[in-house]
């Protein structure tokens, strides 16, 4: 079983930045760890994803040069460090572990942060 729990998230204005942190727990080899969010009204998108070893870092087009995923293998972390936010950044925020092997795939969701971004 894998427990992930998020923190960091919060209120913030244009501009600003934020750093959102997800500690992993349980066997997570093999997963690709990563940041999910969900705007009200719209469904849940993939934001950015990173293997434990660094291998595989993306980030989706629209927070390109902005957002920064990492990974810390030691402390069994991973951070979103999220730059010039803009209001369209505001969402709940989901850190997730996912599994991908031909057909199969499993994937731990955490609880969920909030990030709001004021104008």
């Amino acid at each position: 079983q894998v427990q992930l729990v998020e923190s960091g998230g919060g209120l913030v204005q244009a501009g600003g930045s934020l750093r959102l942190s997800c500690a992993a727990s349980g066997r997570t080899s093999g997963y690709m760890l990563g940041w999910f969010r969900q705007a009200p009204g719209k469904e849940r998108e993939f934001v950015a994803h990173i293997g434990w070893n660094g291998f595989g870092a993306r980030v989706t087009d629209s927070v390109k040069g902005r957002f920064t995923i990492s990974a810390d293998n030691a402390k069994k972390t991973v951070l979103l460090q999220m730059n010039n936010l803009k209001p369209e950044d505001t969402a709940e925020y989901y850190c997730n572990a996912g599994f991908r092997s031909g057909s199969f795939q499993n994937d731990y969701w955490g609880q969920g942060t909030q990030v709001t971004v004021s104008s």
